[in-house]
């Protein structure tokens, strides 16, 4: 269906609060309660700003925690990308895939006694839904495991909730990896100036390098315009001012022929609710969902789902194949995604954030998106973001909390005119107002109300809520 201006229309089913169901978290039997919708069409702008009030998509299922009611609260979090800096540990992700990239070595053992972690953990956990590959498997068998396969609107809500909760595809309930004992993996091959190759010269160490650029560095300062720089790598990149990388100087691999791996990708469209939009400047991949294929030397290893919105990049899935899980792919395709937003942020200006998902404090394997900063919490009240460093004392008090400290800070998109929720009504549009005079039966006032309150004025104005 098209709107006046000719552009797609969001249209939605809302099924209302829930009675609880099992927590993916706690493992509650009841005690994960949402409201939910189903989302036959679902256009960019207007995921964003459901996004922005908390709701969450699985699939085509649309749904958002009644936080001050169930077990674990699930705040929406979002990363500035253009502000991030990678820490420690993802710094060593990131090193350890360049090196696997560009030399090949990877001793990865177990055998030690120390047991692979689930990928939800803390320091190697990905931002997106761990469902890893249970074995090697085709590219053919690939494609339908990375589509969601929901049937159309008649599938009952009880089973897309069921999805979520089970932990069986959704981003924050992931599923670990095989935590079995791995043999010791080595990939090598020969280095520059040992084995078949001799004719070239051996390897510098990084220490002397920086050390030749800090003298290099200080000769400049004193005026002296006579030192050359010794020959590095020519796609080695010079180190931010402070000595710090930015994450691309850590991902970009040189392009040279006797690299041991070469890491591939491809991104196309997926099937989801979301309507495709043009991105500004006509950038070629546009708005909507996207797939995401990682190819080692040609055998495809994991697939990331990215919604692609006005303000963000925001992570859904990630499938894996269990047998690369030495090289940390949670976190690598966080940190791949992180670094397209900031790609994307120079043709899109407003798309400079990185969501996440849901930051669930009360579960401390879930603790770990806290750890890509500057991070912000979605303030369940009043819909303002909050430094999530003002958030963790009061989510240590209480494990629901208001975040703003404002308390005349409300809702600024509170509904105030129910008469003007668009509502499809046997194929017909009409605001709330007409469809309440030609409804016959008892009366929905209370429900659609609710549904304008948790979507807020702006979507329910906008948006389509179906009525049968």
């Amino acid at each position: 269906m098209a709107s006046a201006g000719g552009g797609a229309l969001s249209i939605l089913e809302y099924f209302g609060g829930e009675d609880g169901n099992r927590c993916g978290y706690c493992k509650s039997e009841a005690g994960n309660v949402s409201h939910g919708m189903w989302a036959h069409s679902l256009t960019v702008q207007d995921y964003q700003d459901l996004i922005d009030r908390g709701w969450r998509r699985s699939g085509k299922y649309v749904y958002k925690p009644l936080m001050s009611q169930t077990c674990c609260p699930q705040y929406t979090i979002r990363l500035s990308a253009l502000n991030y800096q990678p820490n420690k540990s993802h710094k060593k992700v990131l090193k350890k895939m360049q090196k696997f990239l560009q030399d090949g070595e990877v001793c990865n053992s177990t055998s030690d006694g120390i047991s692979v972690e689930p990928m939800d953990s803390q320091a190697d956990s990905p931002v997106s839904c761990n469902t890893s590959f249970k074995r090697e498997i085709s590219e053919d068998e690939l494609k339908p495991l990375c589509t969601e396969g929901e049937d159309p609107a008649a599938q009952h809500r009880e089973k897309a909730m069921e999805k979520i909760t089970d932990g069986e595809t959704h981003k924050d309930h992931g599923d670990p990896i095989d935590t079995t004992t791995v043999k010791t993996t080595v990939y090598s091959m020969p280095k520059p100036g040992k084995g078949a190759d001799t004719s070239k010269p051996p390897r510098r160490k990084a220490k002397d390098i920086r050390k030749e650029r800090h003298l290099q560095k200080m000769l400049l300062q004193k005026g002296d315009q006579t030192s050359q720089p010794s020959a590095v790598t020519p796609t080695a990149a010079k180190p931010k001012a402070g000595g710090s990388k930015s994450i691309e100087e850590f991902i970009d691999v040189p392009d040279r022929e006797n690299v041991a791996h070469r890491l591939e990708f491809t991104r196309f469209l997926c099937d989801s609710p979301l309507e495709p939009e043009t991105l500004p400047d006509g950038l070629s991949c546009g708005y909507g969902s996207f797939h995401q294929q990682y190819w080692l030397d040609g055998k495809i290893i994991a697939v990331g789902v990215i919604d692609l919105l006005p303000s963000c990049v925001s992570s859904v899935y990630l499938y894996y194949d269990p047998d690369y899980s030495f090289l940390s792919l949670g976190v690598y395709s966080a940190l791949r995604e992180i670094t397209f937003t900031r790609e994307l942020q120079k043709k899109a200006a407003d798309l400079c954030y990185y969501y996440m998902g849901f930051y669930i404090h009360t579960c401390p394997k879930m603790r770990y998106k806290g750890q890509y900063k500057p991070s912000q919490l979605l303030c369940p009240e009043s819909y303002s973001w909050v430094p999530i460093e003002k958030c963790l004392p009061l989510l240590e008090s209480s494990k629901y909390s208001r975040f703003n400290g404002n308390p005349k800070e409300g809702d600024k998109d509170y509904l105030t005119e129910l008469s003007r929720v668009r509502v499809l009504h046997k194929r017909t549009v009409m605001p709330y107002s007409i469809y309440k005079k030609r409804r016959k039966g008892p009366s929905d006032e209370t429900v659609v109300k609710q549904y304008a309150t948790l979507v807020g004025q702006t979507c329910a104005e906008r948006m389509l809520l179906y009525r049968s």
